[in-house]
């Protein structure tokens, strides 16, 4: 099966750091990008970070842009976001899918949210 699983997501204070994983299967990552989005109670969903696995060109969303930075590795097939300084306005359902290419543009997404290939998010909450 063709998918990508994301992992890593728990509960801790401001200011903690988590690292997330996003696990493919079924396809190499080398020929794509990534995106990690995420989606809040009550909001819409968010990109957060993207890398385009060809390049190696990583894009942030000026909310997270310092804080949390995205890699891969490509021998283990995977994608990372290391987050730092984790604020409770972080706390969301953050999930990881398959671009073409990284819609980015000045800090900000400009994808669709319409993906081939993604899978279940994890949850992070940040909370005292």
């Amino acid at each position: 099966d063709v998918q990508l699983q994301a992992s890593g997501g728990g509960l801790v204070q401001p200011g903690g750091s988590l690292r997330l994983s996003c696990a493919a299967s079924g396809f190499s990552l080398a020929d794509y990008a990534i995106i990690w989005f995420c989606q809040a109670p009550g909001k819409e969903r968010e990109g957060v970070s993207c890398i385009n696995i060809r390049d190696g060109g990583t894009y942030y969303s000026n909310s997270i842009k310092g804080r949390f930075t995205i890699s891969s590795d490509n021998a283990k097939n995977s994608v990372y976001l290391q987050m730092n300084n984790l604020k409770p306005e972080d706390t969301a359902v953050y999930s990881c899918a398959r671009e073409t290419v990284c819609y980015y543009y000045g800090g900000r997404y400009y994808g669709r949210f319409e993906y081939d290939v993604g899978g279940q998010g994890t949850l992070v909450t940040v909370s005292s």
